[in-house]
């Protein structure tokens, strides 16, 4: 009976149920009318702005430009006030050889130092402060691009319990509706009793199902809050992530790489800043006050002093040279985790985009396989309303259509969380 009725069903019944079940399926999650619609950039803006470790590193490059200022003062002039006073008593001949003493030292001066620095030394010491500050820069940009992927993985995951609930309420309401129509065909004897039955153990595993679902939606969007620093335990509704797979950049412009680079050109400094600490060194030294032993007409002690302190490298051990050897183990550790990266990179981009041409294959059968099943769901609905479906068969489809919707709902979720992986390595 049930195969004469589905072939009595025309042939364009059929397709136009296929194609308004395609629409169906296609559509949106429905977001409850009681709670609020937040979207990914919403949970993005907050992450960014409540993160402690991003407002570090600013405040770390903030530190960086007074270091430059601290820099550029100490090779000012310095001028500093010098007190020193010192009484040496002799008693009945006792005390210091006053030809070493002079009974006393009293000076109190204004002294002014200057530091004579080549313009390029102070460039090189600059050039210090500055590659640091962009690496400070560089790892902000990337703790950022972390924080960015972790929430949109969290946010995917809460949006596919989201789309399982929506999913799963418009199942139960389906069999809430089915529930009334068998209940009265049972009582009338169209269908046996323990079918029946039968029939409401799928619907009451359902509605556990449902509570389940808002639970776990419940938990993973109160995680989502958490990572977000939102204090907030309510739930919204959430709108779909809107990922698009972007196209990668080269390689050697991307953040991830820039550290190279940066740590290439801070070795190269160092190499300079260890030259320079071998040229002479001088310091212009002045001063004005008064100095006096107290011996000889000490009014007359006022007056002034100046000179020059000149430095010349001559002998150290060999030490500029044990620094340059450290230069150079530095330099092939880094060439090392450069080439390393690289190959990294190449081999996981490679992977990654195997991984999301399988599952969009994946998904492509999977929604075949969705349409055929709720066409047969639609069609045993309505063989249920004349008794001439097996209650049996209409729960075997059902089950048949759950475990393909749920098998498709996993695969986009798969799909975004493999696009938000690329995509980490877009900038």
């Amino acid at each position: 009976m049930f195969l004469n009725k589905l072939f009595a069903f025309p042939i364009i019944l059929l397709l136009l149920l296929i194609v308004g079940i395609e629409a169906h399926a296609q559509s949106p999650a429905q977001a409850p009318a009681d709670t609020a619609v937040t979207d990914l950039d919403f949970y993005l803006g907050q992450a960014l702005q409540n993160s402690p470790l991003l407002k570090d590193y600013h405040n770390q490059v903030l530190i960086g430009e007074v270091d430059s200022q601290l820099v550029r003062a100490s090779y000012r002039p310095q001028v500093n006030g010098n007190s020193t006073n010192i009484y040496a008593p002799t008693v009945h001949g006792w005390g210091y050889d006053q030809a070493i003493s002079n009974g006393g030292n009293f000076t109190t001066v204004a002294a002014v130092t200057q530091t004579l620095v080549g313009r390029q030394h102070l460039d090189a010491q600059y050039e210090t402060i500055r590659l640091q500050n962009q690496g400070r820069d560089n790892s902000a940009k990337l703790s950022e691009q972390d924080l960015k992927k972790s929430i949109t993985e969290q946010y995917i995951i809460t949006y596919g319990d989201l789309q399982q609930l929506t999913f799963n309420r418009d199942i139960y309401d389906l069999l809430q509706k089915e529930s009334t129509l068998l209940k009265d065909l049972t009582e009338k004897n169209v269908y046996r009793q323990t079918d029946y039955l039968a029939f409401l153990v799928t619907f009451k595993q359902e509605a556990l199902l449902l509570q389940e679902l808002t639970i776990q939606y419940r938990n993973d969007h109160g995680t989502l809050n958490y990572l977000c620093g939102i204090v907030d335990t309510a739930a919204t509704a959430l709108r779909a992530p809107g990922i698009e797979l972007q196209t990668l950049p080269d390689i050697t412009q991307s953040i991830f790489f820039r550290q190279f680079h940066l740590d290439s050109l801070t070795l190269r400094n160092s190499r300079s800043l260890i030259d320079f600490s071998y040229r002479p060194k001088a310091n212009l030294y002045a001063d004005a006050g008064y100095s006096s032993s107290l011996m000889y007409e000490p009014y007359k002690n006022f007056g002034v002093s100046f000179g020059i302190m000149l430095s010349v490298p001559i002998y150290d051990g060999h030490q500029r040279k044990m620094q340059y050897s450290k230069l150079d183990i530095r330099e092939r550790t880094r060439s090392g985790y450069k080439d390393f990266f690289t190959r990294q990179y190449s081999q996981q981009i490679a992977q990654l985009s195997q991984q999301l041409k399988a599952t969009e294959d994946l998904i492509g059968q999977i929604n075949e396989q969705v349409r055929y099943s709720q066409t047969l769901i639609e069609v045993n609905g309505k063989l249920l309303e004349t008794g001439d479906a097996k209650i049996a068969d209409y729960i075997l489809a059902l089950n048949n259509y759950l475990n393909a919707k749920n098998l498709l709902t996993q695969n986009n979720i798969t799909r975004l969380q493999i696009i938000n992986q690329i995509n980490y390595w877009t900038r």
